[in-house]
């Protein structure tokens, strides 16, 4: 599983001009999945995700994490996250999970978060055209692979 990590002061996303997804400060979380992945990358990540001290303390150092500060969550899928660019111009997306993997394990990856974090976990719509907007905060935006773990 791979992530993009974004501290925000909010985030939401859209579908069909409907905002289905919402929250103030805390982690836009983007996540694509290939084939290999499982519900231990799952709970590895979220456990990982929620835990990074990437908030700032009094002293304006990067010392608290989501869950010091109370933060939330949004949670979105993206497949484009394994693009392959080493040929051509032109994406390809061979190495992201099929729906039937994906889908199951995004979910999964969702519960580990809510529970991890003690809070609901905002998401996006699988496999929906989405409109996601965000006001990175920082600018803080970390990428995490747990094919990177050990």
């Amino acid at each position: 599983m791979r992530v993009v990590i974004q501290r925000v002061t909010e985030a939401s996303v859209r579908v069909d001009s409907e905002i289905i997804g919402q929250i103030k400060k805390g982690l836009m979380v983007l996540v694509g999945i290939e084939n290999e992945d499982c519900l231990d990358d799952a709970e590895w990540l979220s456990k990982k995700i929620c835990n990074l001290r990437i908030f700032d303390d009094e002293d304006e150092v990067m010392n608290k994490s989501l869950i010091d500060v109370d933060g939330d969550i949004l949670a979105i899928s993206q497949f484009t996250l394994h693009a392959k660019t080493k040929k051509g111009n032109r994406p390809s997306y061979i190495a992201a999970a099929k729906p039937e993997v994906s889908i199951p394990l995004y979910e999964n990856f969702v519960a580990c978060l809510e529970k991890v974090s003690g809070k609901k976990v905002e998401t996006g719509m699988f496999g929906a055209e989405m409109e996601v907007s965000l006001t990175n905060d920082g600018p803080v935006t970390i990428v995490m692979d747990t094919k990177n773990k050990e």
